[in-house]
């Protein structure tokens, strides 16, 4: 239980340390990973309106096991993003180290289209 909590409160302050460097906008929104035990969820966000432009998961996409699905929900976010006219984004990781399941949806939106 100890080391549960311990956890959450480094990812959450790992979050904050990013979030303080990096914001959305209009031009360039922000593309946000959340990782759950059973999902990942993606979302493009523009933060100067405070909205949700794109958003993708691992749960609407098919595949073998959470690493492809995680890949082809960065495939579906990025192709998403393109019909909106999004080329460019800021990415960021939520507070999670830049492994597994993150780096296979970053890899996705990239091979879709996404730059950043």
């Amino acid at each position: 239980m100890k080391n549960s909590k311990n956890k959450k409160i480094k990812i959450q302050t790992r979050h904050k340390r990013i979030r303080a460097k990096i914001s959305g906008t209009l031009e360039m929104p922000r593309l946000s990973v959340y990782r759950s035990n059973t999902a990942v969820y993606g979302q493009i966000i523009n933060d100067t309106e405070n909205k949700t432009i794109v958003s993708s998961s691992t749960s609407q996409v098919k595949g073998k096991n959470l690493m492809e699905k995680s890949l082809n929900a960065g495939k579906e976010i990025a192709k998403i993003a393109q019909e909106k006219g999004i080329k460019k984004v800021v990415f960021d990781r939520g507070g999670f180290i830049y492994t597994g399941k993150i780096k296979s949806f970053a890899d996705g939106a990239r091979e879709g289209g996404l730059k950043f």
